[in-house]
């Protein structure tokens, strides 16, 4: 009697999927955007019962793509890891050269998206977008931006915005921080003409009165923001930093839809939603055959962006 009862047990636990004890890496330093993703999805996962452990691992350096390389190298069809990433990657795999690209992972899907925002210390003479665009046209190289890692989102952004105004993007004086922090003292001690990085980056400062925000890359405007978009400003520029999180290579079929069904259900939780609220991240899911169509598109735009800019040949 014991053995059909062992037998009925076994036949009961093997008809449900095992729970997969998640390491997400995130390629960068703790603190930043992909670090705090990636802990938001720990808590989130954790919380909805979702993975009963998830560990997160910083492996920094190179826009993500030291992670890239050591993520893809090291998990070969290993189900429970995951990796973080998002634009700034795809402009890093680009302007690195990188042998590893997100062709040698599994990508599931977009989580969040953030947008650019251009400001002015409040001091500044540029009132608002058009006056910088003048300055731009007047003499390129004398309109200096601070923003993040040379071929990153905001260097892209601030390429988009040149080509739209009819400035040639190699003569753009953009001026690469490591650390968001740099950006904001060089920008807030006018030391640059202009600043450009996430609207969260800069939200603090500009409701404080001591940055001027003049727009910002989304279709429309922002609730809650003053200020236009890009395009609202006569560029046309649209554009989102976003966030995705892949699989490992060679997952098969089964795996890649068990990760896939635990990232959604990660993202319709009411924990998820209310860390984007408490964080200020748009949510921006896109999964399966449509977010593949986004990548491809993002990676051949990014690339024609960084060519025009002189960073990739």
């Amino acid at each position: 009697m014991k053995h059909f009862i062992l037998a009925g047990l076994l036949a009961t636990v093997a008809a449900f999927p095992a729970v997969a004890d998640y390491t997400i890496i995130a390629p960068a330093n703790p603190g930043g955007g992909w670090d705090q993703t990636a802990r938001t999805m720990q808590t989130v996962m954790q919380d909805e019962a979702i993975s009963p452990s998830v560990q997160v691992q910083n492996v920094p350096g190179a826009g993500g793509t030291i992670g890239l390389a050591q993520f893809a190298s090291q998990n070969k069809g290993n189900a429970d890891a995951l990796i973080v990433g998002g634009y700034v990657m795809v402009g890093a795999i680009l302007t690195n050269a990188s042998p590893v690209s997100l062709a040698d992972v599994t990508p599931i899907a977009r989580l969040t998206g953030e947008y650019e925002a251009i400001v002015v210390p409040a001091a500044s003479p540029i009132q608002d977008m058009q006056g910088l665009v003048a300055a731009l046209k007047a003499d390129p190289g004398a309109v200096s931006w601070a923003g993040g890692s040379a071929g990153g989102a905001d260097h892209i952004a601030v390429g988009l915005i040149a080509k739209a105004a009819e400035v040639d993007p190699t003569k753009i004086n953009y001026i690469a921080y490591s650390g968001g922090g740099e950006a904001l003292a060089a920008i807030l001690g006018n030391q640059v003409t202009a600043g450009i990085s996430s609207l969260g980056e800069f939200q603090a400062q500009v409701e404080a009165g001591t940055l001027r925000l003049l727009a910002v890359s989304s279709a429309e405007r922002i609730e809650g923001v003053d200020a236009p978009t890009l395009k609202e400003a006569g560029l046309d520029v649209e554009m989102q930093n976003w966030r995705m999180v892949a699989a490992a290579p060679g997952l098969s079929d089964e795996q890649k839809a068990k990760v896939s069904a635990d990232i959604e259900k990660m993202v319709k939780s009411a924990s998820w939603q209310e860390q984007l609220a408490a964080k200020g991240w748009a949510d921006t899911y896109l999964s399966g055959a449509d977010f593949d169509a986004q990548l491809k598109a993002d990676i051949t735009a990014t690339e024609a962006v960084l060519k025009d800019i002189g960073l990739v040949k």
